[in-house]
């Protein structure tokens, strides 16, 4: 495993998720009824996540696999918030790569540094907010809607969504610290493929989370 190596497959997910999302993003705007498809692909995307978290040999051949069906995804996602909010697709993309390349700068100028304390304190932080919203989701399952104002467009709504992007952001460090490390230690090659994975869910989760919070920085103009 080398550091080119895995930047060179992230870009490789990057391109392929770019290729499906053009594609969806195209056909949506033709008319065509591409929720099922965004739907599906949503669900087969998490079932190759839980797949490469116990498999990640496999992931040379399921990453790719991932990588397109990320862009249908994100196509049709962030199709629905262009249309309501014009523009905002544009901002949300741009500020994720501003994010990426600001921590990854951070990063390899030692400004931000993966200690071991630091990572147990994004892990515990991340796993927590995991736990959140799978506590959002049972409760609601039941009928009791618990803490909706965080997604709402008030002060702790946007505050929320601040807090989740800065998390999203700080798991890029950890991304770039897996990389680096796996590197050293002379991990197998198909480590770079599974490490272009997880900075992709990241990216993917940041992307998703600047969209959301500009949404609610329009709601309240």
């Amino acid at each position: 495993m080398t550091v080119q190596g895995a930047v060179g497959k992230t870009a490789v997910l990057l391109l392929l998720a770019l290729i499906t999302g053009s594609a969806t993003w195209t056909l949506a705007q033709r008319g065509a009824g591409v929720l099922p498809f965004v739907g599906g692909a949503g669900f087969l995307g998490f079932l190759i996540a839980i797949a490469l978290t116990f498999k990640q040999a496999w992931s040379p051949v399921l990453a790719p696999v991932y990588g397109m069906l990320e862009g249908i995804v994100l196509a049709g996602v962030s199709l629905g918030f262009e249309q309501r909010y014009p523009g905002i697709v544009l901002a949300a993309a741009g500020g994720s790569v501003a994010t990426l390349a600001a921590f990854l700068f951070a990063y390899q100028s030692g400004m931000i540094r993966a200690t071991e304390s630091f990572k147990r304190g994004i892990i515990i932080a991340t796993l927590g907010l995991a736990l959140f919203y799978l506590a959002q989701l049972v409760l609601l399952f039941f009928g009791v809607p618990m803490f909706m104002a965080v997604h709402g467009s008030g002060l702790i709504g946007i505050g929320f969504s601040v807090f989740v992007v800065v998390l999203a952001a700080l798991n890029l460090v950890m991304d770039f610290d897996f990389i680096e490390q796996g590197a050293r230690s002379g991990a197998p090659k198909y480590m770079e493929w599974y490490a272009a994975f997880g900075l992709m869910v990241t990216l993917v989760w940041l992307y998703f989370e600047i969209l959301r919070l500009l949404a609610k920085l329009s709601n309240r103009r």
